[in-house]
């Protein structure tokens, strides 16, 4: 790459990538990365403050390239909600295996911990912005104050489900990771069954019936 070539976000999260998988570590310093990837540092500071920001730019960045993907399909915009998230993780663990080797690198580690979910954070903000808009139907119940806390119940426990699935992808060892695809459908279908609001509000029609007809009788 020239220094007269025209470097984008993009351009200089792969060269990031390619550099910390040849080397085992990341650059020592930015302007050392600059100059092995032959352009000007300060191109890299139009887009980046440190190369923290950086690696967690680079899972926001499977995170866009996955709404990307989606948006442009027809066929997702008729699905429901569960059926758009079940679309949503198998998309974007397209996009991690095809990254495969430095997801390992970043999160397979357990030397740090604490690290990986720092790189992790663009990507949490994405996601729960994204769950939110997928208006998973939940009960109605007629509180502001405790409609808040049910809400942010399902973002948080959709990122922990996440996270499960993350975990478990990269401890799969099977064929194509074929074992995540099942893990993914039934987890996915096992959250909607749990938050499925028909039965619930079933009970709670009986309930209202009982109540009236013993009002009624008495």
């Amino acid at each position: 790459m020239g220094k007269k070539d025209t470097i984008t976000a993009n351009d200089i999260i792969s060269c990031y990538m390619e550099y910390v998988l040849e080397n085992e570590q990341p650059p020592k310093s930015v302007f050392s990365f600059a100059k092995h990837h032959d352009f000007n540092e300060a191109e890299f500071y139009k887009y980046f403050a440190s190369f923290e920001v950086l690696e967690k730019s680079i899972f926001k960045a499977f995170f866009d390239n996955t709404h990307a993907v989606l948006e442009k399909s027809e066929e997702y915009e008729t699905f429901d909600s569960r059926n758009k998230l079940l679309t949503f993780y198998y998309t974007f663990f397209e996009n991690l295996t095809a990254n495969r080797s430095y997801v390992v690198y970043a999160l397979g580690s357990a030397k740090d911990r604490l690290k990986s979910l720092k790189s992790l954070s663009e990507l949490r903000k994405s996601f729960l912005g994204y769950i939110e808009t997928l208006q998973i139907e939940t009960i109605d119940l007629k509180n502001e104050r405790f409609e808040k806390i049910q809400d942010k119940g399902i973002k948080e426990t959709a990122w922990f489900q996440l996270m499960l699935t993350l975990k478990f992808w990269l401890d799969d060892t099977s064929p194509s990771f074929e074992k995540t695809d099942v893990f993914i459908e039934k987890s996915i279908n096992t959250g909607f069954d749990i938050i499925d609001t028909a039965p619930i509000k079933s009970i709670i029609d009986l309930g209202k019936f009982i109540y009236k007809e013993k009002i009624h009788m008495n």
